[in-house]
């Protein structure tokens, strides 16, 4: 009868380590993602913050070519054009001033860091559950840590858009960005540690 009992907790608990396993994989799933977006998103806003500014330049450059046509060449057309990219020139200027793009691209590669290590952790504690080097005690601390940690990052970080989570989606997918074989592994690794 002590056996069975013992038996009946052996299952209890083998299936316990199943559920969290499965929660602990579906999060960690969700935090590649996370991760892979907010990494799009700092590209993106960089990008755009790089074309602005060379836009900036560019126009301010015409501006002044153009008040310099008209003023020594006396062309009509100049000074159009010099008053018309001037507005601009001054639209673009208070759109810069009102959103640093540089400083938002900033702070989503600092959540995307942040998010790395929390995705790096979930990895680790997968491992270590498949291993059976946990407890079922561990397994829920480990767990509720990461998602208190989660919820910190996700609480200071800035929102990502759905262009940034397509872009994410379309490189984890189709490009395997976070996945290796082993030949690309042991490419790294000294030859006593290769594998194929």
């Amino acid at each position: 009868m002590r056996q069975k009992r013992n038996g009946e907790k052996y299952m209890e608990t083998n299936s316990q380590v199943k559920i969290l396993e499965a929660q602990i994989r579906e999060c960690f799933g969700r935090v590649v993602y996370s991760h892979k977006t907010q990494e799009k998103c700092a590209d993106m806003i960089l990008r755009l913050h790089k074309r602005l500014k060379l836009s900036l330049i560019i126009i301010s450059a015409v501006v002044t070519t153009s008040l310099l046509v008209k003023l020594f060449g006396d062309q009509e057309w100049a000074l159009v054009v010099g008053v018309v990219l001037s507005t601009l020139l001054f639209g673009l200027n208070t759109y810069m001033k009102d959103y640093d793009l540089g400083e938002i691209s900033q702070k989503h590669i600092n959540a995307a860091n942040e998010i790395w290590d929390i995705r790096e952790s979930y990895l680790s504690l997968l491992t270590d559950l498949r291993a059976g080097q946990l407890s079922i005690n561990q397994i829920i601390d480990k767990r509720d840590n990461l998602q208190d940690r989660l919820h910190n990052v996700y609480t200071g970080s800035p929102r990502t858009n759905y262009k940034a989570y397509k872009a994410a989606s379309k490189a984890l997918k189709q490009y395997e960005e976070m996945t290796f074989n082993d030949k690309e592994i042991d490419s790294f690794l000294p030859k006593e540690l290769r594998k194929t």
